[in-house]
């Protein structure tokens, strides 16, 4: 069941009514976890550029797409080896501002995958 993201601002994310104060990821089952950032910080110093290894970690068999909430001033985005390992899954990758990127979530009718950035 896919959880509903009910608000953000700057450092929160609001899913299902419950505040979660860290960046999150939503599986395709609808489990909800803090999102691994450091596999990407500890390549580029950033968790604004998603990493291979933190795409690998994303990723799941069956995801008909990747929604990611880019932060609240749309910061983050893919490396060029995350981007080709998602186009090579044939796994699009929309990314918008966090703040849109709830309303997408919440409309969406697809088994996606959502990584959300709550801050910058």
């Amino acid at each position: 069941m896919k959880p509903e993201l009910t608000g953000t601002g700057f450092g929160w994310i609001d899913v299902e009514g419950k505040r979660v104060t860290h960046d999150i990821l939503i599986r395709l089952d609808g489990e909800v976890t803090k999102r691994k950032k450091k596999l990407s910080k500890e390549i580029y110093g950033t968790s604004h550029t998603i990493s291979l290894a933190e795409a690998e970690y994303v990723y799941q068999d069956g995801a008909r797409g990747l929604l990611i909430g880019a932060g609240q001033f749309g910061r983050v985005r893919l490396s060029p080896e995350a981007e080709a390992f998602f186009q090579d899954r044939n796994c699009p990758v929309t990314i918008l501002p966090t703040s849109r990127a709830l309303e997408a979530w919440n409309e969406s009718d697809q088994k996606i995958i959502g990584l959300f950035h709550i801050t910058c």
